[in-house]
């Protein structure tokens, strides 16, 4: 285990309008549950084709209205959210139904939205809403149809599979952690432990002449013990964690400084549990910052594709 330090920090940043986006770890270990997928062919239903964004725009007289879907929840009866959707001009978010599920959205022009901050943070907004008293599974952004009756043929068509992810992720949200260290005191460290490492060290400070096959060998030396050590660390803390989470997904780091990138699948009566985990292992590592978010809906547990005609 890492050595205890009294400095370490973390961070928590609990779930805003915002939200950033993760990619993946060097040791990835998941919990025995499996991660939920649904992907469904819907024909013919219409949604507008998320290639060659343009900024979206106030509606003019007349224009064509479509529906933009947020995510899709398990509702027997329509709900309404206020009037917080997408767009210059934000209208009521509601829900379309079919049976027990239903698409939330809400009304807009017939148009490519471009991913910018606000657009996206409407996006998060009435998804983080949405789930502060239902179980979500969201949707792509941009997600746009042009009736309620392609928005109804999509429920149908994939009823089973939405019924069957809702049912896995029930009451489960997803938590963020980032894991970043300091490199330099990390490879100074080394120098400290490893004899092979401290004697080139040495060796290429005391040489008058070249030094070059010597810093080579240092080099991977380095890199090899680097590697080692996020390693030790990043499965350190998937082990630890584990008890208290549903699943786990590593994600790919961000820059030479993050070792760890992961998402964690936690039940809602177990987020005190992985709060104090969370901050019990940041309590005993040396050198490591730990960057904490959510709740967050399950972006990294479902995975929705559907085949939709171009309109």
């Amino acid at each position: 285990m890492a050595r205890p330090t009294r400095a370490t920090r973390v961070t928590r940043k609990k779930a805003a309008p915002a939200r950033t986006a993760s990619r993946s770890v060097k040791a990835p270990r998941k919990t025995d549950a499996p991660e939920s997928r649904v992907r469904e062919s819907v024909k013919p239903a219409r949604a507008v084709p998320a290639t060659a964004p343009v900024p979206a725009r106030r509606a003019a007289a007349g224009e064509q209205r479509g529906k933009y879907v947020y995510c899709v929840i398990r509702s027997e009866k329509p709900l309404t959210f206020g009037a917080i959707g997408i767009g210059l001009d934000p209208t009521e978010v509601h829900t379309i139904n079919f049976r027990d599920i239903a698409a939330v959205v809400s009304d807009t022009p017939i148009e490519l939205y471009e991913p910018t901050r606000q657009n996206v943070l409407a996006h998060e907004r009435v998804n983080e809403t949405v789930m502060r008293h239902h179980t979500v599974i969201p949707m792509s952004f941009g997600t746009v149809f042009k009736t309620r009756e392609d928005i109804h043929q999509l429920l149908r068509s994939a009823y089973d599979a939405f019924h069957d992810v809702l049912d896995k992720m029930e009451d489960k949200l997803e938590y963020g952690l980032k894991v970043l260290w300091d490199r330099d005191r990390i490879v100074e460290e080394l120098e400290r432990e490893d004899e092979d490492i401290r004697r080139l060290k040495a060796e290429i400070s005391s040489r008058h002449g070249s030094t070059y096959f010597a810093r080579m060998q240092y080099g991977r030396l380095v890199d090899a013990a680097l590697q080692a050590r996020s390693e030790l660390y990043v499965q350190q803390i998937f082990d630890e964690l584990r008890p208290v989470a549903v699943a786990s997904r590593a994600n790919r780091p961000i820059g030479d400084k993050m070792i760890m990138n992961a998402a964690f699948l936690v039940r809602r009566d177990k987020e005190p549990d992985f709060d104090l985990a969370v901050k019990g292992i940041g309590a005993r590592y040396e050198h490591l910052t730990f960057k904490y978010t959510g709740p967050w809906p399950p972006y990294n547990f479902v995975n929705i594709r559907l085949k939709l005609e171009r309109a």
